[in-house]
């Protein structure tokens, strides 16, 4: 899921993401990016099932809630209908998915 919303992000253009070129700019966009690359989460190797699932996702496969998604984050609670005026497409585990109007980001559509 997580990979879909990179993608779309780069693939996209557009609101919070535009000139994001690649995947790298992508990762360390600031503000923006990936927590994960401040805090130091990376701390033990990708797992060959992770990069296939990676690999995947960057050849164009999307995986619902994050098919159309630029935003994720872990609620507390229930995931909210809105977030910064985007729609919540949907919850995986404990993250929730909102996506821009096809309007606003037609390039991920």
């Amino acid at each position: 899921m997580v990979g879909n919303v990179g993608v779309n992000r780069v693939r996209g253009n557009c609101l919070d993401f535009k000139n994001i070129r690649n995947l790298r700019q992508m990762v360390y966009q600031n503000p923006g990016g990936f927590e994960a690359t401040q805090k130091g989460y990376f701390y033990q190797r990708a797992r060959e099932q992770d990069i296939a699932l990676a690999r995947r996702t960057i050849q164009g496969q999307r995986f619902w809630p994050a098919n159309f998604a630029l935003w994720f984050f872990r609620p507390e609670g229930a995931c909210p209908p809105t977030w910064y005026n985007q729609q919540n497409s949907g919850r995986f585990k404990k993250h929730c998915f909102f996506q821009p109007n096809a309007g606003d980001c037609p390039s991920i559509y």
